[in-house]
């Protein structure tokens, strides 16, 4: 699969440079780019959106019918990057030190690019496949999906409409002990956004009050951000638990499963040397509610009447907006008030299916000492769309890092964003080898890679 995977690099390379930064997003021209590629191959791809400068390109392969399809999705905007904090230009799509550098490397237009790649080459091998294979390259993503998968699933669910999903975020190496897992997302906490606001006597500026409605915004905001919320057990986190916790040494190994009481789990968080590791494993163990936004005043010598935060909250599956609330209550207390402004709650599935089965099969056979493990995703994913068409939706964009102390889970909306060259190979033949398989209904043998086959003119 070398062809394939050094396509896959050049390809992301090249909608790196196409800024899609979202606000304002404008993804019509890497929608476009995408659309050229996956018509190259002889695929019909439909450019459609809200407005003309938002647009999603959606490509079909077409199989018998036998069963229903199978959609490989990603979205093509990305977060603000500031440039003068980077090491290599966030729009560059430049090669340094073994990593492509850009903004979405990892989140997640590397997936746009395996996706349409695999999809493109099954159209030029001719493939005979029991299901409809589609493409799905969103817009609007990180700001909530309204322009993307949320406006196809409310406007156009027959372009959409799969039994099974793979997209953000899971698939990717983390090393813990010396072992690397491979966490499949299986479930998404929800996201509840809020606005706190806190009111007090105005006046000048000259004259100290205590009922300063900023000083009480900020006594709120620091003491919710120094507050580790309650614990709550939920299935999907047990099975990751375990499923890792086979894969540690004692006193891991034994300890793991227990996170679930909270003084196991606030002695084990300490312990965890890899911080981003501790605090992606915190975030699945409560609800979170972590302050984003702070507004205040508007002159220097006013007292403001009001003062605002914003707070980006996320749900566990079985906890709701008003209980996620309710436990910012019992932190911050009732005198600020709390207006929930956008509730998407968690989505679940049960991890075993078929589609589980030939993606363990074929990290297996790419990796055979890797563990696969199903995966809880603190953040929000088009996933939140596509279920609601009933489709089962797995984070599975399969990406393996060197041991050379680069985390995932820090390139995510962070500085210096960038993707191992092999590593991007390595995901692209995983990839195929999942969707060939699943697409024609055949096992994933244990052995070599799936060989490169012959592309036709």
């Amino acid at each position: 699969m070398s062809e394939l995977g050094d396509e896959a690099v050049e390809q992301l390379r090249a909608l790196l440079r196409i800024d899609t930064t979202n606000p304002p997003g404008n993804e019509t021209a890497a929608a476009e780019y995408m659309a050229g590629l996956l018509a190259a191959a002889g695929l019909a791809p439909t450019l459609i959106g809200e407005t003309p400068d938002r647009k999603n390109v959606i490509a079909r392969l077409e199989g018998s019918g036998e069963k229903a399809p199978l959609l490989l999705c990603a979205h093509l905007d990305v977060v603000p990057a500031e440039p003068e904090s980077w090491t290599h230009p966030p729009f560059g799509g430049e090669i340094h030190d073994g990593y492509i550098w850009g903004r979405g490397a990892i989140d997640m237009k590397h997936m746009a690019v395996m996706s349409a790649l695999v999809v493109a080459r099954l159209k030029r091998e001719g493939v005979k496949t029991v299901r409809d294979v589609i493409f799905a390259g969103v817009a609007d993503e990180e700001a909530g999906c309204d322009h993307g998968s949320r406006w196809l699933v409310d406007n156009h669910p027959e372009l959409v409409r799969a039994e099974y999903a793979l997209g953000e975020a899971g698939g990717f190496s983390v090393r813990m002990n010396g072992r690397v897992i491979y966490p499949i997302q299986v479930a998404e906490k929800g996201a509840v956004w809020m606005k706190l606001r806190a009111t007090g006597r105005p006046g000048h500026g000259s004259m100290p009050r205590e009922n300063n409605a900023v000083a009480r915004i900020g006594a709120a905001v620091a003491k919710l951000a120094a507050t580790r919320l309650p614990q709550h057990r939920t299935a999907v986190v047990d099975r990751y638990l375990r499923a890792v916790a086979k894969a540690q040494p004692f006193p891991a190994s034994a300890l793991l499963p227990r996170m679930h009481h909270r003084a196991v789990a606030n002695f084990l968080l300490k312990q965890i040397p890899d911080k981003g590791v501790a605090a992606a494993m915190a975030a699945v163990l409560s609800n979170t509610a972590v302050p984003t936004v702070l507004r205040g005043g508007g002159k220097t010598n006013v007292i403001p009447g009001f003062a605002e935060a914003w707070v980006d909250g996320r749900s566990l599956p079985g906890q709701s907006a008003a209980d996620l609330v309710r436990e910012i209550h019992d932190v911050i207390g009732h005198d600020v008030e709390i207006a929930v402004e956008r509730d998407m709650p968690p989505v679940e599935i049960d991890p075993q299916s078929p589609l589980w089965d030939t993606m363990v099969a074929a990290l297996k056979r790419h990796d055979p000492e890797g563990v696969p493990v199903p995966y809880l995703a603190p953040g929000f994913t088009d996933a939140k769309s596509w279920s609601r068409l009933g489709t089962r939706c797995y984070g599975f964009m399969p990406v393996r890092f060197p041991d050379d102390g680069t985390r995932f889970a820090d390139l995510f909306h962070g500085h210096d964003e960038r993707i191992p060259v092999e590593g991007l190979k390595w995901g692209v033949q995983v990839l195929y080898d999942v969707v060939r398989a699943f697409a024609t209904d055949t096992a994933i043998a244990a052995g070599p890679p799936i060989a490169d086959p012959p592309i036709s003119a």
